[in-house]
């Protein structure tokens, strides 16, 4: 079986009529999100013609150093994308940097000290990029959710201090809805792989022609990894961020101190 797929750009062009349709329905029911649409059209295809580009000549020159400073670039923009969304969280873009960091480089060192992928760069890139990209979705749910929890439930806390908890024990119950909520989508989207739908890596695999056991395996060991990553940038993401509510002296600060 062909193990290659290869399509042209009017095959790529042909399917902007999904994007005209999409746009037609946003026009039609008034949803105006035509814009939104059109920008990410035109973004997509930039972003990713360009970093095809990159991982080509990475490919080619086949040296580690490229793909850690790649993974780099991308830890950085995750952090920056998704402190937009956090921002409720005071300081939310060093916990979530750190938590990026440690979730690419824990599953990522896993992966590969268990003889799962090798690393090289056809492995590393895709992989990591994959990685990063779900810790960041989930870090930045949990660390929305945390700011909106914190904020709702100041009385609560402010009530449980002064009954002598430390910090960490005021913050608990808000930090583990906000892991909880981190990780929800994720979980819920691998009960239903194989029933509901079919993840985009195995589509891909069956498209190019592979054997579907294979592009079965491949997909159980990314969901598998993109579990481990959520659940560490989770953790790391709110672990480090709920302190950034609270003074030195462990007392609540001020809305917008």
């Amino acid at each position: 079986m062909s193990t290659s797929i290869h399509l042209s750009p009017g095959q790529v062009a042909a399917s902007l009529a999904l994007v005209v349709l999409a746009a037609a329905i946003s026009f039609w029911q008034r949803a105006d999100l035509e814009r939104d649409i059109g920008i990410a059209t035109v973004r997509s295809f930039i972003q990713l013609t360009a970093i095809g580009y990159a991982i080509k000549l990475i490919f080619e020159a086949d040296t580690l150093w490229l793909v850690f400073g790649l993974l780099a670039v991308m830890v950085l923009f995750g952090a920056l994308t998704a402190r937009a969304r956090a921002k409720k969280v005071p300081g939310a873009f060093w916990p979530l940097l750190i938590a990026l960091a440690v979730a690419g480089v824990t599953t990522l060192g896993l992966v590969v000290a268990l003889g799962v992928f090798e690393p090289t760069a056809r492995y590393l890139v895709p992989v990591g990029g994959m990685v990063i990209g779900n810790a960041m979705t989930a870090s930045a749910v949990a660390l929305n959710r945390l700011g909106d929890e914190m904020a709702e439930s100041r009385g609560k806390i402010e009530a449980t201090l002064a009954l002598g908890a430390t910090a960490q024990e005021a913050a608990a119950p808000t930090v583990r809805r906000a892991l909880r909520s981190g990780m929800i989508a994720l979980i819920d989207s691998t009960k239903t792989t194989g029933v509901i739908f079919f993840p985009g890596t195995m589509v891909g695999m069956l498209l190019a022609g592979a054997n579907p056991t294979d592009a079965v395996r491949l997909q159980l060991i990314l969901l598998y990894a993109l579990l481990g990553s959520v659940a560490i940038a989770g953790l790391v993401a709110t672990g480090l961020a709920y302190r950034n509510f609270f003074t030195p002296a462990q007392q609540l600060r001020e809305p917008g101190a």
